[in-house]
Order: structure tokens, then C-alpha cells, then sequence
């Protein structure tokens, strides 16, 4: 659920040379401190001017010209309690819950998603969650991607959030994942290191490019099938789209991640209307007991039915 607010904010900036030639988003974010997604959504909602009139975020900005940007304050995202169908409890103590998330679910309530999320269903089953960040994210420690399915964990307690947050930066939690990409990855084993960033034409896609965040992916091949690969993945840092993205530079999609390059054909074949992609186990240093936990999680129905396919074609 979101609220709107009236502009609270009035902008008006004359375009330096150093930005001639800029996107009107990208010059927009950089001279006011926006995010590059919030200059967009400025402009593409009409809160922006170039020269009096309403741009393309796309059109380039000259040196001289005159922005003006109405910026209201930013939306809230609420938590909505309700039981999620399919999601499952996988481990609940007095400072962790560990959750099998099911694909067409997000991590928690955002701006623009309307759909169910992990923390309406741990509010709708009665779970007292950690009330450290922000309050539409309160617990969240990770996150997986709508389109991805397992498991996730949620900080019930202040003392978990802080330990389990700072474990993710430190990179000492073990995420694996299974992914059915196309082809067969040469070498069968082995680890990209490539920098992610957002794609410079498209809002919700991320690239490798140089200059992105540093991006570490392991990967080693479970089966090879005449179609596609099945593959366990470890993550050593945990970017948006990590494994998509890293996947499809190689030139081996996850099937059904159509975003990514995916080939249509193969997916419809395969009855896939997402990637197949799944987050298969989850290990950490338990932030009260201090011993290592781990969980699993079996494929969901549509991914295994999709890889039964994929044996089949042998």
C-alpha cells in the first residue's frame, strides 16, 4: 500500500558545461543527489522541466539550460498482514525465521509492487519481526528477486539484524543456489568476476560494466542435458540480478529469464514463465548461539517439472 504526498520540494538549476550532453535523468540525479531511478521516475511522472517544457528522460541536456524538478516527498510502502499462499516456515527461534519464499513474491513492500511480500506473511501469521531499518524493510538482512524462489532469512531480534547484516557485508554466509541455464558452460567449473551496474538503457536491468560494483560468482556443473546445464552457484557478494546477469554474459542464460536473453522457445517448452533459478541453501554462524546453521529447500513444482523436461530430451 502506498501514500502520495504533495510536492514539499522546488527545484530550479541551470546546466553547468560539465554536464553537456548528460541524459536530463542522469544530469537531474547527479545535481541534485538523486538515485538515477528516482531522477527517472521524476520525469517520467511530469515533476521535471527542461527550458519550460517536459522532457524524455532520454533527451540531452545543454549547458545553460534551465531544470526545474517539483519533488514530492518520497511514497511509503506499508506492510500489509496477510497469510502468502506457498510460503513456508522453514525455522523460527526467538531471533531468527528462515522462509522458503515462493516465486511472485518480494522480499518486502516497495514503491510500485502491489503484490504479496515475506513480511506481510510473517505480520499475518503473528511473527514479531526485528524493528531495526528502514520501516518498510524492518528484518530484512537479503533479498531474493520476485521471479526467484527459496530461501531467505529475517532478523526477529535487534541483536540478530545487527550481526546478521554485518555477516552479509563480510561475506561469511554461505548462499547457494541452483540454476538450469541454456548450453553448456566451457569451462564446466569455474567463477566469474565481473562488475555489475545498471543497464544504461533499460531501468530494471543490470550489465557487467566496468566501473560496476565488484561482482564474484562460483559456479560448477551438476548436470549437463542435451538443452541446458544444471549448475550450483555460490555468491560471494550478493548484487541485484547477480546470477542472471553473470549467467547471461556468458552466453548462458538461466532458462526462462527472458529479461536476461533467455530463448522463448525453450522456455515455452519447458512451461517456464520465469527463471529457473533457486535459492537451495542458506548457512550462517547463528548471531545468539554462535554455531553454524544450515537450511535447505527442495525445487519448487514448476521448476522441477521444468528440469524433468530437460532430462527427457537425453
Amino acid at each position: 500500500m502506498t501514500r502520495d504526498l504533495e510536492p514539499v520540494d522546488h527545484k530550479v538549476v541551470h546546466v553547468p558545461e560539465g554536464l553537456a550532453g548528460e541524459r536530463v535523468d542522469s544530469a537531474l540525479a547527479r545535481l541534485l543527489g538523486l538515485s538515477r531511478t528516482r531522477a527517472s521516475e521524476l520525469v517520467a511522472d511530469g515533476h521535471v522541466t527542461l527550458d519550460g517544457r517536459a522532457p524524455a528522460k532520454s533527451d540531452r541536456v545543454e549547458a545553460g539550460a534551465l531544470l526545474e524538478a517539483s519533488i514530492p516527498a518520497p511514497r511509503v510502502a506499508m506492510v500489509v498482514a496477510h497469510e502468502v499462499e506457498g510460503m513456508r516456515l522453514v525455522h523460527e527461534d526467538d531471533d531468527i525465521v528462515v522462509v522458503d519464499k515462493p516465486v511472485g513474491v518480494a522480499a518486502h513492500p516497495s514503491v510500485g509492487w502491489d503484490g504479496p511480500t515475506v513480511l506481510d506473511h510473517l505480520s499475518g501469521v503473528g511473527i514479531r519481526i526485528s524493528t531495526s531499518g528502514a520501516a518498510e524493510r524492518r528484518g530484512i538482512v537479503h533479498r531474493l528477486d520476485v521471479g526467484t524462489s527459496g530461501l531467505m532469512a529475517v532478523a526477529k531480534s535487534e541483536h540478530a539484524y545487527t550481526v546478521l547484516k554485518q555477516a552479509f557485508r563480510d561475506r561469511v554466509v554461505e548462499k547457494t543456489y541452483h540454476a538450469l541455464v541454456q548450453g553448456h558452460p566451457d569451462p564446466h567449473t569455474g567463477t566469474i568476476d565481473a562488475p555489475i551496474a545498471r543497464h544504461p538503457k533499460h531501468d530494471f536491468k543490470f550489465t557487467v560494466k566496468a566501473g560496476g560494483r565488484d561482482s564474484i560468482t562460483h559456479y560448477d556443473t551438476l548436470e549437463a542435458h542435451r538443452f541446458a546445464s544444471l549448475l550450483t552457484i555460490k555468491l560471494e557478494t550478493g548484487r541485484t540480478h547477480q546470477i542472471r546477469v553473470h549467467m547471461a554474459a556468458l552466453h548462458h542464460p538461466c532458462v526462462g529469464d527472458l529479461m536476461y536473453g533467455a530463448d522463448p522457445t525453450l522456455a515455452a517448452r519447458v512451461g517456464l514463465d520465469r527463471q529457473w533459478l533457486h535459492a537451495k541453501e542458506l548457512g550462517f554462524t547463528h548471531p545468539r548461539t554462535g554455531d553454524w546453521v544450515t537450511f535447505s529447500s527442495i525445487y519448487p513444482d514448476d521448476l522441477e517439472a521444468a528440469l524433468e523436461v530437460v532430462r527427457s530430451a537425453d
